[in-house]
């Protein structure tokens, strides 16, 4: 692991250090910052804007601050980054490191368009109050409408090496143990705050939303207390209707031996997992360890599109939460000793699923108008790289689901190949379609003493009538204490979490948008509600509907292409607006403008009331004719060491062959019937007429990739990698050829063309 105090120092700028002044001198009320400057005293900043570019490596910060008891106060200075960039996965460098020693606090200072606005390494007792640290990097998206881009797809499995710093960060501290940080904005940029190696910290009311990535990330680190954080919209990943992928995005993030931590009274909503715990990779090699005795209580994860909790691989307590409208409530693969209680989890598909878990208590929770309720079960076979699953058991077993109400819920009980199960007491079904499914046998398996309103096939409970309640529904105003009821009866008082006394109220408020269809995602992430914007939701028999939210005030448009009528034209927001499409049209655009309230762009430009805003709506939808053709290769025919037979391949008789208008493939197996899963060539090519101009070619590959325009190679990407986008701009007009070559060595495999006019 590198030791960032040996790597950060500040080469290229003149260093300037504000030392300890003797007793006889008062020292200055404020100082101005200078790029270099080194801080080793108590100092008040002079406000105002600074100017100040990072270098290109974050081994040289703008700013250091070292010692002990310190406190600099930054007065609401604002330091600006990377003026010599236009976008967000442009910026660069690191503007404020604080390094070594101990009680240093740090408050009120704003930075952005940095990589890296405050790292801190190796400080005990350090405080960070009433910062913004928002519009700093973020990755430029790839992921379009009607499908999503495979190279969005964040990981973050492994810092030992300080990896995560790859996707930057507002605030990222290493080794810094008893840290608070309190008051705190980060928005408008990817990763908010992230935490490694870091122990008994407090990290409350921060305001961290409308992120592309994380909103707090832990790895290796416990005992810490986060709580009364507002982390809504920290999301990637989603297109409503289309995909639910959140692609590892989340409001917060729990790795790799983080245990012992408090997650109580956080709004993480609209986020692509609410709460995303996994053991990490040493666990999953050894089958040791896990992120342990977390204690997740009283949070809102509602509206995520994959996770509203996730939680694998360890054993932790799930408490009073709400979870509304997730794709799973709970998921909670290979979960052991794990309590789940009091929480509502309602219109999901899925409200709690395991699989494998061992010794897992499901207890007072309500279930309301899921389809499946309690999933278990268990695979066939394990991984055979899984170190976790070849040195313990990990046969699906030993659960206790007691005393919780299930509501409208479709099949409230899914489970298959789990021995020892016991359903019991006071359980309470009403309005299901089918009470038990279950496809494999259940070893001791018991259904008993519960309360069945019969409204719905037993399905595979069998013994259900002799061995339960079989009852009237109880009445609208009974039905309507459920929720209540179940939370009020969990077992909490042994772990339950005080509120902060000065905790604020997280949770979104009355009024607020909410629900997924309010997830809108573009290429530099989560809408924040507060600039105009337009989104197209659907699409039939040519007419386009669009969706057009703001701040108050009034739209109207002003120009367009491609487009018959259009109705209306102007009103305020929200709005619906239609539009038919000419049919041969290519290029579709609707140029608007809003006048009314306050705005922030995109980028955190703020633009006062009455201030003429555009905004506009592009789509380029030309139509390419794709012949692909795969092939299975071998050593001989190898694409690395033997690229001319490889190329050969494809005067040969494919063994599978399509005919596309989009090339947009993601594979996990076999990409045909006749081709096998790995080590398989696919050949694509196209030919066209298109308008003169300049266009940008962007493809998404893995593994290799080669792309010729009229027989010459534009791009050359041939090699074994992860999902990556290689981008050229290119002249055309006329007739045109391209052609493309992939190869696929092994595992996941994706192919996605995209071609638009450079505006």
């Amino acid at each position: 692991m590198p030791n960032f105090a040996g790597l950060i120092k500040p080469r290229g700028f003149p260093l300037l250090s504000l030392l300890l002044l003797s007793s006889c001198q008062a020292p200055p009320k404020e100082v101005p910052l200078q790029p270099g400057m080194v801080i080793t005293s108590s100092t008040t900043i002079q406000p105002g804007e600074y100017a100040f570019n990072g270098a290109d490596s974050l081994g040289q910060p703008v700013i250091i601050i070292e010692g002990n008891d310190i406190t600099v106060d930054f007065n609401g200075a604002k330091m600006r980054g990377s003026s010599d960039k236009q976008w967000p996965d442009e910026y660069y460098g690191l503007a404020v490191l604080v390094r070594g020693g101990k009680n240093i606090t740090l408050r009120n200072l704003s930075a952005r368009g940095y990589k890296v606005a405050l790292m801190a390494e190796e400080v005990d007792s350090l405080t960070i109050e009433n910062c913004d640290f928002s519009y700093n990097y973020r990755q430029h998206l790839k992921s379009i409408r009607e499908r999503e881009d495979l190279s969005d797809w964040l990981s973050y499995h492994d810092n030992e090496q300080g990896e995560w710093l790859r996707y930057g960060a507002a605030v990222y501290l290493k080794n810094c143990n008893q840290a608070l940080m309190r008051g705190t904005s980060v928005t408008g940029g990817q990763n908010g705050l992230m935490l490694t190696q870091c122990d008994n910290g407090l990290f409350y009311n921060n305001t961290i939303q409308f992120n592309s990535g994380i909103g707090i990330g832990l790895y290796r680190s416990s005992h810490n207390r986060v709580m009364h954080n507002r982390l809504d919209w920290n999301v990637r990943g989603y297109s409503h209707g289309f995909y639910n992928r959140g692609q590892d995005s989340a409001g917060i993030l729990c790795y790799e031996q983080s245990s012992n931590n408090t997650f109580a009274y956080n709004s993480a909503t609209h986020s692509g997992d609410g709460f995303f715990l996994w053991a990490g990779q040493s666990s999953m090699d050894s089958g040791k360890g896990g992120c342990n005795d977390n204690i997740i209580f009283g949070n809102d994860f509602s509206h995520a599109p994959t996770n509203g909790i996730e939680v694998t691989f360890s054993r932790n307590i799930l408490a009073n939460n709400r979870l509304e409208e997730c794709h799973y409530g709970i998921w909670g693969g290979y979960s052991f000793g794990s309590l789940i209680t009091g929480n509502s989890i309602t219109d999901c598909t899925y409200g709690v699923a395991i699989e494998h878990g061992q010794q897992n208590a499901i207890t007072h929770n309500y279930f309301g108008n899921d389809t499946i309720g309690i999933q278990l079960w268990e695979r066939g076979n394990q991984p055979a790289d899984w170190g976790y699953a070849q040195s313990k058991d990990v046969s699906s077993q030993d659960y206790e689901i007691q005393h919780n109400y299930f509501y409208q819920v479709g099949t409230p009980l899914k489970i298959a190949g789990t021995t020892k199960v016991a359903i019991n007491d006071d359980n309470q079904f009403y309005g299901f379609k089918k009470l038990l499914q279950a496809d494999q046998p259940n070893e001791q398996f018991y259904l008993v003493k519960n309360d069945i309103y019969q409204a719905g096939e037993f399905g595979d409970a069998v013994q259900a009538k002799q061995m339960n309640r079989i009852k009237q529904p109880p009445s609208e105003e009974e039905m309507a204490h459920w929720p209540a009821q179940a939370a009020s009866l969990a077992p909490v008082e042994g772990f339950r979490p005080g509120p902060l006394p000065d905790g604020m109220d997280a949770m979104l408020p009355d009024g607020h948008p909410r629900g997924r269809k309010f997830i809108l995602v573009d290429e530099w992430g989560p809408y924040d509600f507060r600039r105009p914007s337009i989104w197209l939701r659907d699409i039939k028999d040519g007419v386009y509907t669009f969706l057009l939210l703001g701040p108050q005030g009034n739209w109207s448009i002003n120009d367009g292409q491609g487009f018959g009528s259009i109705n209306p034209k102007t009103g305020a927001f929200p709005a619906t607006v239609t539009a038919k499409r000419d049919s041969a049209a290519t290029e579709l655009r609707l140029e608007l403008e809003f006048i009314g309230e306050a705005v922030v762009s995109a980028f955190g430009e703020e633009l006062p009331r009455g201030t003429p805003v555009h905004f506009d709506f592009y789509r380029y939808e030309k139509r390419l004719n794709w012949r692909v053709r795969f092939y299975n290769y071998n050593e001989a025919s190898g694409p690395m060491a033997h690229y001319g037979a490889f190329r050969a391949l494809k005067d040969k008789p494919a063994a599978a062959e399509k005919q596309v208008e989009e090339l947009a493939f993601a594979w996990w197996r076999e990409p045909a019937p006749g081709v096998h899963p790995d080590r398989f060539a696919t050949f694509a090519s196209t030919s066209f007429e298109i308008d003169p101009g300049q266009y940008k070619i962007a493809i998404t590959s893995d593994d290799g990739l080669r792309c010729y325009l009229d027989g010459q190679l534009i791009i050359d990407h041939w090699d074994i990698h992860v999902p990556a986008t290689d981008e050229v701009v290119v002249k055309l007009g006329g007739k045109h050829t391209l052609e493309v070559e992939h190869f696929e060595a092994g595992g996941f495999a994706t192919l996605s063309f995209q071609m638009e006019p450079v505006r």
